[in-house]
């Protein structure tokens, strides 16, 4: 039999429901800072949680330790063997103690060599004090810290309860929940569908790809109720909690669960995941690629590879409908509503096509279909979404089914990819600047007259209807637009210019974004 005892990691399983200081935070004590303490063993062992501290110099205190106690010593009744000292260390381990804190010069004038080795192999923290304290006075100091930190989390507890009681009573969605979660924390949460799809995230400044990224180190609570589970509610590294950080997101999902039963299910979540992401997309300019990257590759839907759109489909429909169709025809999908039109973006096999009968399928009856240009990048789906929806703003037909396409719109599709180009604006705002000004004196009709002609060029009859008025009035228009601008309305190159005009300014007055200097 060796003569050195085997020493093991296990620990008694301490209680997790309960409040705990640190054995750092009692170090801190002034009570103990008295006995001018020595960290024999720190760092990461100064993390270790104290429910206690219990004061004890015998050989058998082990089997009266339940876990998280400090134990405060002298070592007067310890043995003087070193594979006994070795044994009786490794015995207090294995009763889950947070630390040794051990006085000096009472009994010992040194911590024996075998504990201190012990405790160096199974990080154990252990202190020596070189000064003589009251163990009475660092007992009351540390169960008066502990009943403080209880207190607290009591209070902390019952205001999460009436913050998540009043977010599930007033139907918040999942996003403000998650929100609300994350900021309660003061750590990045997410909430994962049961397919592992991300429903919505809150990273605290931090980028939404990192979040995604550090997934695996996060805790994790289900979100269910009454045998039902929705997905999972994730909160990554950060400070503690007064509460209990597992507190925190159980309460965040219980609130989410308590939705779910609200609404019949999690068939919400899917929506409010893809209209984030739209709007994500929309607000570019303010948010980085690589976090909308990551949000679509979290929602399942695939860049690299594939034929990716922006669509618009105007008309009566369900953008839930237009979502399901769309994976029935294979595609992956994000879509939603904004404003008056059913907004999505398609992500399709390179080798399927996406032809009319598909689209106005997918739309679904009697519904206008816009189509943006191929993309196979975020800064692509964007620029393809948004030409899209330029030339969903530009179209002047009666509704009914029919798709256009913005690459059979080769001045659109240019207008959409110089859109932020300054010179452009500046273009389109030193032309039709006369118009303009006589429209908003006099609240004509000039830059409606002028988009009729551009629209139906060659065919004035047609730019007349179009613009609901008789041919002589109409002509009578051209002329004062054409005395307005010296500009000759039947010369080509004046008409393209004019084109391209109008629609810069129409981008501009759609978004209502001003154009970058």
């Amino acid at each position: 039999m060796s003569e050195r005892s085997e020493i093991v990691r296990d620990r008694t399983v301490r209680p997790t429901g309960a409040v705990f200081l640190t054995v750092a935070d009692v170090l801190a004590e002034a009570a103990v800072q008295q006995g001018e303490p020595d960290v024999i063993v720190g760092g990461a062992a100064l993390e270790a949680a104290v429910r206690w501290v219990h004061v004890s110099d015998s050989v058998g205190v082990a089997r009266l330790l339940d876990g998280g106690e400090l134990l405060l010593t002298t070592g007067a009744g310890w043995p003087v063997d070193d594979a006994e000292l070795r044994d009786f260390a490794s015995s207090l381990h294995r009763a889950g103690i947070a630390g040794i804190v051990f006085e000096l010069k009472t009994a010992r004038q040194a911590v024996p060599q075998p504990v201190v080795d012990v405790c160096a192999t199974v990080g154990l923290a252990l202190i020596a004090l070189t000064h003589e304290v009251k163990f009475v006075a660092v007992t009351e100091a540390v169960h008066h810290a502990l009943i403080a930190a209880q207190t607290q989390a009591l209070r902390e507890r019952q205001r999460l309860h009436e913050l998540f009681t009043a977010l599930s009573l007033q139907g918040a969605p999942a996003d403000v929940v998650v929100s609300e979660t994350a900021r309660a924390l003061g750590a990045p949460v997410v909430l994962e569908n049961l397919a592992r799809e991300v429903i919505a995230t809150e990273g605290l400044g931090m980028p939404i790809a990192e979040v995604l990224e550090n997934r695996g180190t996060a805790e994790t609570v289900p979100v269910q109720a009454r045998g039902a589970r929705w997905g999972t509610l994730l909160v990554l590294p950060g400070p503690a909690h007064p509460a209990g950080r597992v507190t925190v997101l159980e309460q965040g999902a219980t609130a989410l669960a308590f939705g779910c039963i609200a609404d019949g299910g999690d068939a919400e979540w899917s929506l409010l995941a893809q209209r984030g992401v739209i709007d994500d997309l929309l607000g570019a300019r303010f948010a980085k690629a690589d976090d909308i990257d990551a949000r679509l590759r979290a929602g399942g839907f695939a860049l690299r590879g594939r034929r990716c759109h922006g669509i618009v489909a105007r008309g009566n429909g369900s953008i839930s409908e237009l979502a399901y169709r769309a994976r029935q025809a294979g595609f992956a999908v994000m879509a939603a509503r904004v404003d008056r039109d059913d907004v999505a973006l398609l992500s399709v096999p390179a080798s399927a096509g996406l032809s009319d009968e598909v689209l106005l399928r997918i739309a679904g009856p009697d519904r206008a279909v816009f189509v943006g240009p191929v993309a196979d990048d975020v800064i692509g789906l964007l620029g393809s979404l948004r030409a899209a929806r330029d030339l969903a703003d530009s179209d002047r037909a009666d509704a009914g089914a029919r798709v256009r396409r913005v690459d059979d719109r080769p001045l659109e599709r240019l207008v959409a990819t110089l859109r932020d180009d300054h010179r452009l604006h500046e273009h389109s705002e030193r032309m039709l600047a006369p118009v303009v000004a006589y429209d908003r004196e006099r609240r004509g009709d000039l830059l409606d007259v002028l988009a009729a002609l551009v629209a139906h060029p060659g065919n004035r009859s047609a730019a007349a209807a179009a613009s609901h008025l008789s041919r002589s009035v109409f002509y009578q228009r051209l002329t004062l637009i054409g005395d307005l601008l010296g500009a000759d309305l039947d010369d080509g190159e004046t008409i393209a210019a004019l084109h391209l005009a109008l629609l810069a300014r129409r981008r501009t007055d759609t978004t209502g974004l001003t154009p970058p200097a």
